[in-house]
């Protein structure tokens, strides 16, 4: 009986390397939003993936939920579930992954400086891993300088962060740039989180 993170299956054909999943990175930091994170965090497991959180430091960190309220023009934060990191920025081998996600809410705004985040960044883009950005995402590649001439779909207000950096706002559901995925909010989730498993797929794949 082999076993897959949970889930027993029987195969008489299994041979014990169809079971090794390969890892992505998710990255967060407090006040990532929680739509953001744990729709790709569950969809990533239903395709095969580990999924592996990565943060500054190794500790919990406080997920939250954004909605602008009838009558406001500015957006409302409130706790929600909360999110243990598995291995922190200083730590992360960025060889042993195959992919990485970076989730949206506020946190992108303070952890984009940290230089191993920049590190890890840089190399997903350069080695062309499948990546996937949703809403404040974007801040993290931008700084990372990995965003020129890149198509890139992100939520409104950071569409200066992106253009200021050398990149192209498009305001769609989805915006497939090469191995770069994106989406505008959580509202996307349905749109573009699938071509980028896709692309994760295709990789393992040909790895044979």
């Amino acid at each position: 009986m082999a076993q897959t993170s949970g889930c027993h299956t029987t195969s008489p054909t299994a041979k014990p390397q169809d079971f090794v999943m390969e890892k992505v990175l998710i990255v967060i930091g407090d006040a990532t939003e929680l739509l953001d994170t744990m729709y790709p965090y569950y969809r990533l497991q239903e395709a095969g993936f580990e999924p592996i959180v990565t943060a500054p430091e190794k500790r919990l960190y406080q997920l939250v939920l954004h909605e602008v309220k009838p009558g406001w023009t500015i957006t409302k934060e409130w706790e929600g579930y909360t999110l243990d990191c598995d291995v922190p920025f200083a730590e992360v081998k960025e060889d042993d992954y195959a992919g990485i996600f970076f989730s949206g809410g506020r946190a992108p705004e303070y952890i984009r400086y940290d230089k191993d985040l920049v590190r890890i960044t840089q190399h997903f883009f350069d080695t062309n891993k499948p990546i996937a950005s949703v809403c404040h995402g974007v801040e993290i590649p931008a700084y990372a300088d990995r965003v020129r001439g890149r198509r890139m779909a992100t939520v409104a207000k950071c569409q200066f962060d992106l253009e200021v950096c050398g990149g192209i706002f498009v305001d769609e559901p989805c915006v497939i740039d090469g191995n770069l995925v994106s989406g505008r909010t959580y509202r996307d989730n349905g749109f573009y989180i699938a071509p980028w498993i896709n692309q994760l797929e295709a990789a393992r794949d040909s790895k044979g």
